[in-house]
């Protein structure tokens, strides 16, 4: 399964926009008014963006299971939603420049971060029956850096009571900055090799060196290519960097070259 990540959560109620989306909480929570989906989706938590810009969560466990049953009851079709995960690049935790953001850093560990992510998990689960009466959306994310911390934070997992095998799928997290590297490869490996599982924010090259080991996974790449890339013969914006059709034929290229079913 193949998500095409959105800056436009408007594209989930868009009958153009008929493969599934990958809609990030942070910008979904900006609509005051809702629609149901015309198609199937996954829930970005906005993780990347608060940790990257604060240092922290800043959005409770409760605000955001709050969010998630009403996006479940007005908009529909939600495959899963991630958690509030804490990942684990470097930069994250000590500060520094991650892609284009300079991180102010967490002060933590590679450890506490699993910890808090684990943690979170469970609470979100915890809280979900005081908001919703359907079924709990939020799947386990794996979050580490090296091969080993991986194991640990399925570890972790276990010792919460957490089963990952009763979940559709689990996260992987701290990837999509180092996909190119063959420990990335390994990680990806020694996972799927265990539970079905879901890559965020995988580009081109990630895709064709470890698709075959995924469950599914989802990728705003074609935003980003569109930045440097001319408009679509006929456009007239600046920037095909938030256009359906642009995204759409980007969808489209990419499974065709990957060989990607969906």
């Amino acid at each position: 399964m193949f998500y095409l990540g959105t800056h436009k959560p408007a594209w989930l109620w868009s009958a153009e926009a008929h493969y599934p989306l990958f809609v990030s909480h942070r910008t979904l929570s900006k609509y005051k008014t809702l629609y149901p989906s015309t198609h199937r989706w996954a829930l970005d938590s906005g993780g990347f963006t608060e940790l990257s810009k604060y240092g922290a969560w800043r959005t409770t466990p409760a605000e955001y299971v709050a969010a998630v049953a009403r996006y479940q009851r007005e908009i529909g079709n939600m495959d899963w939603a991630a958690p509030q995960d804490w990942m684990c690049e470097p930069a994250m935790i000590k500060g520094g420049i991650v892609g284009k953001v300079r991180a102010p850093g967490t002060g933590l560990n590679v450890l506490e971060h699993q910890r808090r992510t684990v943690a979170n998990f469970v609470e979100l689960c915890r809280l979900w029956p005081q908001f919703s009466d359907g079924p709990c959306p939020f799947i386990p994310v794996l979050q580490g850096w090296e091969l080993r911390d991986y194991a640990r934070c399925v570890a972790l997992y276990r010792g919460a009571g957490v089963r990952l095998r009763d979940y559709p799928v689990v996260g992987v997290g701290s990837v999509c900055r180092r996909q190119a590297t063959e420990e990335i490869g390994d990680v990806v490996d020694s996972i799927a090799a265990r539970f079905p599982i879901h890559a965020f924010g995988v580009k081109t090259l990630g895709l064709a060196r470890y698709g075959d080991a995924l469950s599914s996974a989802d990728s705003l790449a074609w935003s980003y290519d569109a930045r440097r890339s001319a408009p679509i013969s006929g456009h007239t914006h600046k920037s095909c960097a938030n256009c359906l059709p642009y995204a759409t034929r980007w969808r489209r290229q990419l499974l065709e070259r990957t060989g990607i079913a969906a």
